[in-house]
């Protein structure tokens, strides 16, 4: 049976509008929070009893979102439907102790945050977001989304053999962003500014997780604006794609499936973090899930065993400039809808029969999907898919949007690709 598609150009713009406002991670699962809010699902604590009533809940913890939708009759054993991504993007963050300088330029310390392409970060105007924790044991989300720091680069008139040798930059000493001029030993620090713009009082911030993230909104690119080009696609397209799509089959009459979107933090430095997908977070609200309709550990085992989970996450579409660098019988095109990523020696959780519960998934919502396939001379990324499936012993399939540019600052995708993954992704948790 196929379905109607759900989501067209006006996803596209959403998501724009989507990144723009998720500058950190933890602004990311406020965002997703709530569109799922307007779509009637409610926020579940870890530390209260839960129900086993139905509906759609969601729980969040810093920088990540687990949300399912439980529909009416489901029994305790009922298998999941898991759309799985992360909220995080390879960035600068902010030092334990920021504030520096040199020759009377005020600097802020930063650490390199996962793998980003360094260049794409310097002549940069940047705004710092992130979370703050105050002295009362609460949080704030912080959002300066104004130009404040700048990573300048050398003058080519300082170093003339660039051309040759390539841009060589030091991660300590090169990567440092300027945020104004003065003596770094004075009262006016990073801190105390941040205070000062919430209006909080001096003092009152005893902790942070900060990071920068460039200015320049979303946009449309290309002769017919086939193309978006934005920041932090890795992996918020696949974010905004699965918040979507969890609306959406919340709606759908018959469910087969609990839907559940699992999107995690830390994926670009191990997801070794209670909030990552190598944490206990998703097995923990799935088994609570089952025990709170009455079900026993016989159906959390039953439950999982049915259990499929789509790992979403960008990839790589062919390189007009690199095509080279690309498997010569796999080139995915940006528009030619989501990709299947196959890895034999499981840099990619996906085998043969995920392969079919994807298709059948593309074919139910007439979206077309391509493969793609590393290069035999090149090392292969890797996803949460693997970790999924090997800490939970649920079926997982590595699947994305191709894209350009992935790990820069600013990155490149088709316009039409975030909606054919939102149809997909739809039918897919629909069952």
């Amino acid at each position: 049976m196929s379905s109607a598609p759900r989501f067209d150009r006006g996803h596209t713009d959403d998501l724009m509008s989507f990144l723009a406002a998720a500058p950190s991670p933890y602004h990311a699962v406020a965002a997703a929070a709530e569109r799922l809010e307007k779509a009637g699902f409610r926020q579940v604590l870890e530390t209260d009893a839960w129900e086993g009533t139905t509906g759609g809940k969601y729980v969040l913890r810093g920088g990540a979102i687990i949300a399912w939708y439980v529909p009416e009759g489901a029994a305790p054993h009922t298998p999941f439907r898991i759309v799985g991504a992360h909220t995080d993007s390879p960035n600068l963050r902010v030092k334990p102790q920021p504030d520096m300088g040199a020759h009377g330029w005020r600097q802020i310390a930063v650490e390199i945050y996962g793998g980003p392409l360094l260049n794409s970060w310097l002549d940069r105007d940047l705004g710092l977001a992130g979370r703050l924790s105050l002295r009362d044991g609460t949080t704030r989300l912080v959002n300066i989304d104004r130009p404040l720091l700048r990573v300048p680069q050398l003058a080519i008139h300082m170093d003339r053999s660039i051309h040759e040798k390539g841009l060589q930059l030091d991660k300590q000493r090169h990567m440092q962003p300027i945020w104004g001029l003065g003596d770094v030993s004075d009262e006016r620090g990073l801190i105390s500014f941040l205070e000062q713009e919430l209006g909080l009082a001096a003092g009152e911030v005893t902790g942070w997780d900060l990071m920068t993230h460039a200015l320049e909104a979303p946009a449309h690119l290309g002769r017919d604006r086939e193309l978006v080009a934005g920041p932090r696609m890795d992996n918020l397209l696949s974010v905004h794609s699965a918040t979507a799509a969890l609306a959406a089959a919340s709606a759908s009459p018959e469910l087969g499936y609990i839907p559940v979107l699992a999107a995690f933090d830390h994926e670009e430095n191990g997801s070794q973090a209670d909030t990552g997908a190598d944490g206990p977070l998703l097995g923990n609200v799935l088994e609570r899930s089952v025990f709170a309709r009455g079900g026993t550990y016989e159906d959390k085992a039953r439950a999982f065993a049915g259990t499929v989970c789509l790992s979403s996450d960008t990839g790589h579409a062919v390189h007009p400039n690199y095509a080279e660098r690309h498997d010569p019988t796999h080139h995915p095109r940006v528009n030619g809808g989501p990709i299947l990523k196959v890895n034999v020696n499981q840099r990619y959780a996906t085998d043969g029969s995920g392969r079919a519960v994807f298709a059948a998934a593309c074919e139910k919502a007439h979206v077309p999907w391509q493969t793609f396939v590393s290069n035999n001379a090149m090392p292969c990324g890797t996803t949460i898919g693997p970790i999924t499936a090997a800490r939970h012993g649920i079926r997982t399939v590595d699947i994305g949007v191709a894209i350009l540019s992935m790990h820069s600052a600013r990155e490149l995708c088709g316009a039409e690709d975030p909606y054919l993954l939102a149809n997909a992704l739809t039918a897919f948790l629909e069952g």
